[in-house]
């Protein structure tokens, strides 16, 4: 949550990083990452924590888990 705070407010963004991902959905933020990682190598692989919460299917809105917990 401070990360999000600390970007809308530092940057003026309207969202942070880690709600935009719950909202794009883990899955769709993990693929993109294995894509990347596998054209441009290894530094834009998806970090363990985003591997672990898509085995867990906290994909974000979509399962009403991600970063955040959603009702």
């Amino acid at each position: 949550e401070d990360i999000d705070i600390a970007c809308k407010m530092a940057f003026n963004f309207p969202m942070g990083p880690l709600e935009l991902s719950d909202l794009v959905g883990l899955d769709v933020y993990h693929h993109i990452g294995e894509y990347l990682a596998q054209e441009f190598g290894d530094k834009y692989k998806p970090s363990s924590l985003i591997d672990e919460m898509v085995k867990n299917n906290a994909l974000g809105r979509k399962t009403n888990k991600g970063f955040y917990e959603y009702n």
